[in-house]
């Protein structure tokens, strides 16, 4: 194993991070010092980076297994944990395991043992039971919003999980939602719990828009004139609803949006979210699954096109907007017969005549075929796009960089061009293809 970077300073420069904010420093002191800590705080206030800090400092580069263990309720969730930690450059092995991923990939992937193993319970509890990895060095565990894995059924994988974990001394559990009992199997004894959660955002609005019919459609188009070229979030309860509310915008705007929900393929998801990130989605049509656990920007607004059914998932939806100190507002689409949940407060009505015609996306995503495995850098694809594509630094959009591919985002009115003068083109001696996503 590589030489661990250990140095704080080095990880936080590494991140492009000048320094932790102060639920990340009291978390991560009071991790160093606890052997069973509750971390609590809002979404998007920097959780992962909290827990992962301190468990630094408890891995051990001479040991040639599995050290760390961390559950969490999404394959989203997992996946963007497994990027922090390669992002932060700690010379430690991490894999990221989940339902929905080949068990082909996985095997290839643990047959060296990650010091840090992230996954789902599901995914997590079968290979347990297969005896593919060593848990008798896994001495911390992090349940990552255990509520949620609690929530969507995951207690009977969590239990059996933490049976086979003998030598376990360290927990840590994070949440978003304040009051929700840990079960007696985690065994989180006297812990110490870093408290960040308040009543009330105070950086967010919560305004409502009326309707006068049930479908609120016409509403909605009104919204989202009103709110012109801004990136969001429309929240449904159902995907059955979600695809009424695509088939409408699709009919009568020229948004650029995509849909995000359960019934999808994960490799969908993920393309989903890439292009949302990318700005090539100006929105995402999601439901409750788009709430936490997902990696994308600061939002200045979500709206909720259905209200959830409980407060709970009401607070980690708004969460996705007003982060930490910045402003976002909370949008209801409320039908005027409809009952007001309770845990509807201090909302006022929002005014939207002011409108401008939403213009579509200036992105496209591109498709390349390769990546990290294949030795190949952000770097690589940038000098590609400038040297063969002729664009200007300014014509290049987001890259990600995934493991056997990448996705990159160009000019709209570009990208059949360069898919065309640049498909086969050879990064790192390897052909690849490219075309829009």
């Amino acid at each position: 194993m590589a030489n661990a970077i250990k140095n704080q300073e080095e990880i936080l420069e590494k991140l492009g991070i000048p320094a932790l904010n102060p639920m990340q420093q009291e978390a991560f002191e009071t991790i160093e010092k606890w052997n069973n800590v509750v971390v609590l705080s809002p979404t998007g206030s920097g959780k992962t980076l909290s827990f992962l800090l301190p468990l630094l400092d408890k891995l051990n580069p001479e040991i040639d297994a599995v050290q760390a263990l961390i559950l969490v309720p999404s394959r989203e969730l997992a996946i963007q944990i497994e990027q922090v930690v390669r992002n932060m450059g700690t010379g430690f092995k991490a894999n990221a395991v989940y339902g929905g991923r080949a068990i082909a990939k996985d095997k290839q992937d643990l047959k060296h043992a990650p010091a840090l193993l992230i996954g789902t319970p599901g995914r997590i509890a079968d290979h347990f039971r297969q005896e593919r990895l060593d848990t008798h060095y896994i001495e911390t565990l992090v349940l990552d919003e255990f509520d949620k894995s609690l929530e969507v059924g995951f207690e009977k994988e969590m239990k059996e999980i933490i049976y086979l974990l003998p030598n376990l001394k360290n927990r840590i559990l994070t949440s978003a939602t304040q009051g929700v009992d840990v079960p007696d199997f985690v065994g989180l004894k006297a812990p110490k719990t870093v408290n960040f959660l308040t009543e009330k955002k105070p950086n967010l609005t919560i305004a409502t828009v009326t309707t006068n019919t049930p479908d609120k459609f016409d509403e909605l188009l009104l919204l989202l004139e009103h709110l012109g070229n801004k990136p969001g979030i429309i929240f449904c309860n159902l995907k059955d609803t979600l695809q009424k509310v695509s088939d409408f915008l699709a009919k009568r705007t020229k948004l650029n949006f995509e849909c995000f929900h359960g019934g999808m393929e994960q490799r969908e998801r993920e393309r989903a979210l890439i292009k949302f990130r990318n700005g090539t989605a100006q929105l995402l049509l999601a439901t409750d699954l788009a709430a936490r656990g997902i990696d994308i920007p600061e939002l200045k607004f979500i709206i909720h096109y259905q209200l959830p059914y409980s407060e709970e998932e009401f607070i980690h939806r708004n969460g996705r907007t007003a982060r930490v100190d910045r402003e976002g507002t909370a949008y209801i689409l409320l039908y005027e017969k409809a009952k007001v949940p309770e845990f509807i407060k201090d909302a006022e009505e929002a005014d939207i005549n002011e409108r401008s015609k939403p213009v579509k996306s200036y992105w496209e995503t591109l498709f390349i075929s390769g990546g990290r495995k294949d030795k190949i850098s952000k770097g690589d694809i940038a000098g590609l796009f400038f040297k063969q594509g002729n664009l200007t630094k300014e014509q290049l959009g987001v890259i990600e960089l995934k493991q056997d591919c990448a996705f990159v985002a160009v000019p709209k009115t570009m990208a059949h061009k360069l898919c065309s003068d640049l498909n086969n083109s050879r990064l790192k001696k390897r052909k690849v293809r490219i075309y829009i996503a």
